[in-house]
C-alpha cells in the first residue's frame, strides 16, 4: 500500500497552471495533487463495482444471443448497441440532473436502474423457447442499463471534477476510466466462467448484486450542491464540445468492435475462450492511465490523443491480420493502450470549452459521442461481419479510428472558442 501511495504521489505531483478558460471561486483553490485520488476514491470504487455488471455480461451476451437464442450476428449487434443508444438518448437528461439536482442524485439513480436492468435479464430467460420475445425483453434490459450507465458516468465525472477542480479534469477522467475498464477487464473472465458454470441466469444475478454493492459504497458520501449560476442551453454546450466529441466517437470504434465481436471471432476461429483478449485490453488500458494519466493535464489533451490514436489503429490492424490468439491479445492490448488516453485527451479539450455551471451538461454531451459511436458500431459491424466475416470489422475499425487523427490535428491548430452565456 505504501508503494502504491508513493507511485500515485510521483505521478500526480506535476506543476500545473490555473485553468485559463472557465474558473469559479470554488475551484480556483484546488486540492493538493497527492490528495486528488483520495478525494475521488469512493466515486471511483463505486463506478468499478457497478460496471462489473457490464463487464461480466460482455463475453456472455453474444454467446447467449447467437448460441442459446439462435439469432444472427446482426441481432448480436443490435443487442450490444441498444445499451449505448439508450445512454445517448439520456445524456442530456443526466447532465441536467447533475447540474440542477446534484451529481450524487444522478449516480444513485443510475444504480437503481442497473438493478432493474438485471431483473429484465432474468425475465428474458423465461421466454427462451420464443427467441423473438426473449430478445425483446433482453433489449429492454439493455436500454435500462444504458440509462443507468449514462447517469453513473456523467454523475461520476461531474462529481469528481467538482471535488478537485477543472484543472484536474484529466485525472478525474483517467481514474473513472480505470474503474470502468478495470471492471471490464476483471469482469469479462469472471463472466465467461460464470456463464459456463451457471448460464445466463448467473450473469443476471451478478448484474443485480453489483449495483447494490455500489450503492452501499456511496451511501454515506456527501454530494456537492447544484451550481447556482445560470446554465447555458444544451445545444450551446454540444456545440462547444463538438470537435473533442468527434475525436472520442472515432476513437471509440476500436473499443466497440472488441467488446461486441471478439467472442464471435474466437468462436469462428475455434480458438477457445476470448477472456484473455478482454483482459489484455483492460490491463493495457489501466497500465496506460496509471503511467501516463497525468499527461493530458500537463502537455495538452490533443497532443496526447494524437499519439494514442495511432497506437489504437495499429492494434486494430493486428487483430485483423491475426493468425493466432496471441496476435489478437497483442492487438487488444494496443487498442486498450491507445484508447485509454484518447478518452481523457479529447475530454480535457472538452472541459476547457465549457463553464462550471454547465459542467454536468458538458460531461453528458461529451460522453454522448461515445454512445453514438458504440450505438452505431454494433449494428453496422454486425452487418459487415455477416457479409465479409468477423475479421473485416477490425479493418474497418482501423479506418474509422484513424479519422480521430484529423480531429486531434484540428484541435492542435484551432484556437478554443468558448460558448457564451447569452
Amino acid at each position: 500500500m505504501l508503494a502504491f501511495q508513493e507511485f500515485i504521489v510521483n505521478h500526480e505531483s506535476f506543476p500545473m497552471s490555473p485553468p485559463k478558460d472557465f474558473a469559479s471561486p470554488a475551484t480556483t483553490a484546488a486540492p493538493q495533487a497527492a490528495n486528488i485520488v483520495v478525494r475521488i476514491f469512493p466515486i471511483v470504487l463505486a463506478v468499478f463495482v457497478s460496471f462489473m455488471a457490464i463487464g461480466i455480461a460482455l463475453p456472455a451476451l453474444p454467446l447467449h444471443v447467437h448460441g442459446s437464442l439462435g439469432l444472427g450476428t446482426r441481432m448480436v449487434g443490435v443487442v450490444a448497441g441498444a445499451q449505448f443508444a439508450a445512454a445517448l438518448l439520456t445524456r442530456a437528461w443526466a447532465g441536467g440532473l447533475c447540474d440542477t439536482r446534484g451529481s450524487r442524485r444522478a449516480v444513485m439513480t443510475g444504480f437503481v436502474l442497473a438493478v432493474a436492468s438485471a431483473l429484465a435479464y432474468l425475465a428474458s430467460l423465461f421466454m427462451v423457447a420464443q427467441p423473438e420475445a426473449s430478445v425483446a425483453v433482453l433489449i429492454a434490459g439493455r436500454i435500462l442499463l444504458g440509462g443507468a450507465e449514462s447517469l453513473i458516468v456523467t454523475g461520476a465525472l461531474s462529481w469528481g471534477v467538482g471535488l478537485v477542480g477543472p484543472q484536474n479534469s484529466g485525472k478525474v477522467m483517467a481514474w473513472v476510466g480505470i474503474a470502468m475498464y478495470g471492471a471490464y477487464a476483471t469482469g469479462a473472465p469472471a463472466g465467461m466462467a460464470m456463464y459456463q458454470q451457471y448460464g445466463f441466469q448467473g450473469i443476471a444475478l451478478a448484474g443485480m448484486l453489483a449495483p447494490v454493492l455500489a450503492l452501499l459504497v456511496l451511501a454515506n458520501s456527501k454530494g456537492l450542491p447544484p451550481a447556482s449560476a445560470r446554465r447555458i442551453p444544451f445545444y450551446k454546450v454540444l456545440g462547444a464540445v463538438w470537435w473533442p466529441g468527434m475525436g472520442l466517437a472515432f476513437s471509440s470504434v476500436g473499443f466497440g468492435v472488441i467488446t461486441a465481436f471478439i467472442s464471435l471471432l474466437f468462436a469462428a476461429k475455434e480458438w477457445g475462450s476470448p477472456s484473455l483478449a478482454f483482459t489484455a485490453f483492460g490491463a493495457a488500458f489501466i497500465g496506460a492511465r496509471l503511467l501516463f494519466g497525468h499527461l493530458p493535464d500537463k502537455i495538452g489533451g490533443a497532443r496526447v490523443a494524437l499519439v494514442c490514436v495511432l497506437i489504437e489503429a495499429l492494434g486494430q490492424l493486428c487483430i485483423w491480420q491475426a493468425s493466432a490468439p496471441s496476435l489478437v491479445y497483442v492487438g487488444a492490448a494496443l487498442t486498450g493502450f491507445g484508447y485509454s488516453l484518447a478518452f481523457p485527451g479529447f475530454g480535457v479539450e472538452a472541459v476547457k470549452r465549457t463553464p462550471p455551471q454547465s459542467r454536468g451538461a458538458a460531461m453528458g454531451a461529451y460522453v454522448a459521442f461515445l454512445d453514438i459511436s458504440l450505438g452505431v458500431t454494433g449494428p453496422l459491424a454486425g452487418a459487415l461481419a455477416g457479409q465479409h466475416g468477423v475479421n473485416a470489422v477490425y479493418l474497418a475499425g482501423c479506418g474509422v479510428v484513424s479519422c480521430a487523427l484529423v480531429v486531434a490535428l484540428r484541435l492542435l491548430k484551432a484556437p478554443r472558442a468558448n460558448p457564451t452565456t447569452n
